[in-house]
């Protein structure tokens, strides 16, 4: 069981991997969820479109995909996010990359705990656990 942070045609972005495992365990164990297999990998925008375009059948870039390999209680998956995106998302919303970058994360594992966002209601409740998580990010300090 392993939470995995890698890149490919990008600078591995400058998190505390401990420090977000840990973030990320705490907000599985708030929706009841243990901790599988969790592999990241952050790309840039050509690679998260070819992913999209060949797993989803999607033409159009996004900031993140994510693959669920989850069973039971357990989950599991790979988390594709496209840093170029979590760039152009941050000045979009007038927010630091960092703090876009931690959402994308989290919106990743959001996902595999089975909160959708398809519907305006889901993304409405996704907004909030979203934000939930981050506040509980910034209390571990």
């Amino acid at each position: 069981m392993a939470i995995i942070f890698d890149s490919e045609n990008v600078e591995l972005p400058q998190i505390d991997e401990k420090k977000t495992s840990n973030w990320i365990t705490t907000i599985a164990t708030k929706y009841n969820r243990s901790i599988g297999d969790i592999s990241y990998l952050f790309c840039d925008d050509e690679q998260i479109l070819e992913a999209n375009k060949q797993y989803l059948q999607h033409d159009y870039y996004t900031d993140i995909i994510t693959f669920d390999y989850s069973e039971g209680d357990t989950i599991s998956g790979d988390i594709l996010i496209s840093v170029d995106t979590v760039k152009s998302n941050a000045e979009e919303f007038n927010t630091i990359f960092i703090e876009e970058l931690h959402r994308v994360i989290i919106h990743g594992i959001l996902h595999l705990c089975g909160i959708d966002d398809l519907s305006e209601e889901d993304e409405s409740k996704m907004r909030m656990a979203e934000d939930d998580a981050l506040k509980l990010l910034m209390q571990l300090g």
